[in-house]
């Protein structure tokens, strides 16, 4: 009875601190039982102030709230975020150093940049899928267009003539509307710009046509006047915008499965020992079933999402095989 009563508390114990007793047993095994002894390290790609800036400070301070540990975000910009991902490659692989990355450093970064020195799916370990963010089309509220339709037409109408603006060469969001030209059959002239606010800046002065986005960097000129939004790209309407119609909601030919989304995920370096992923992925996976941590994710223009370790796992590995193809065709390359 007495080992029937301590089974039973180990069981429980492991269920509080987010690992299955299997789990438990491992960490016992390999010291990861006493985890963390020490500050964790959340690296962030991007410099402060940035959509992924925000999102690893909210997850980080909230899992110090939550769990007791001290999680400090790190800023460690350059490259396209692909610095910071390298840095965690790097890192002893003890559990003290993660890496909040998403779509553009880690699935296309690597097809985009020479010579980085490593591979998502070979040296960095998935620990937690967090949220996901569609891109936004937009357009000056003095623009002709009123729907992605008439920009089609326009653009079949007279091809190379209508423009649209990005944060930049080979980013997800320029990579989205170039699929967009794809898929619609339809030519447009990309205008690159260093940021998403010198764009938006052009777009509204009528420079440029449309402004390819995120949606947080929209929403203030939306919410103004100056910008009327046209489409998601995302397969579901992004809940910071209900009204607004996703691409494959638009009617136009060929785009009714349209489907592209950055995203963003808690990774680690590949020999991290199991338990300690194991407990940092059932934490994070708390904290996304929170009311206020989802709210606070969707208001910056994201939608939280959880996925098991070994689902998302095989989704990065996915992408990243998808988005080789991507970048080859969109012909771009970067030193």
């Amino acid at each position: 009875m007495f080992k029937k009563l301590m089974l039973g508390s180990a069981i429980g114990l492991a269920c509080l601190v987010g690992l299955s007793p299997a789990a438990a047993q491992d960490a016992k095994a390999s010291g990861a039982q006493d985890w963390p002894t020490k500050p964790i390290r959340m690296i962030v790609p991007f410099p402060p102030g940035g959509g992924t800036d925000i999102l690893a400070r909210l997850v980080s301070s909230k899992l110090t709230e939550a769990k007791g540990w001290s999680v400090v975000a790190d800023n460690k910009p350059g490259v396209g975020g692909t610095l910071g991902i390298g840095e965690a490659v790097k890192a002893p692989a003890e559990g003290y150093d993660f890496v909040l990355g998403q779509k553009d450093n880690l699935v296309i970064g690597p097809w985009l940049y020479k010579n980085l020195g490593w591979s998502p799916v070979k040296d960095l370990t998935p620990v937690a899928h967090v949220a996901y963010s569609p891109v936004l089309i937009s357009t000056s509220v003095d623009s002709p267009f009123k729907s992605l339709a008439d920009v089609v037409a326009a653009a079949k109408a007279k091809p190379g003539t209508v423009t649209y603006g990005s944060p930049g060469n080979g980013t997800s969001i320029h990579l989205a509307g170039h699929l967009f030209e794809g898929a619609a059959g339809i030519d447009l002239v990309h205008v690159p710009y260093k940021g998403s606010n010198p764009a938006l800046v052009d777009v509204i002065a009528g420079n440029v046509q449309l402004l390819v986005s995120s949606v947080p960097s929209a929403m203030a000129q939306i919410k103004a006047g100056k910008l009327r939004p046209l489409a998601v790209t995302s397969a579901a309407r992004s809940s910071s915008l209900p009204d607004v119609p996703t691409v494959a909601e638009s009617g136009i030919e060929g785009v009714a499965q349209f489907d592209v989304s950055t995203w963003y995920g808690v990774m680690a370096p590949a020999a991290v020992p199991a338990p300690v992923a194991e407990a940092m992925h059932e934490a994070v996976n708390a904290l996304l079933g929170s009311d206020e941590v989802r709210q606070a994710i969707q208001k910056q223009g994201a939608e939280p999402k959880i996925m098991g370790r070994a689902e998302f796992g095989a989704f990065l590995k996915q992408d990243y095989e998808t988005w080789k193809g991507i970048v080859e065709d969109s012909g771009v390359k970067l030193d």
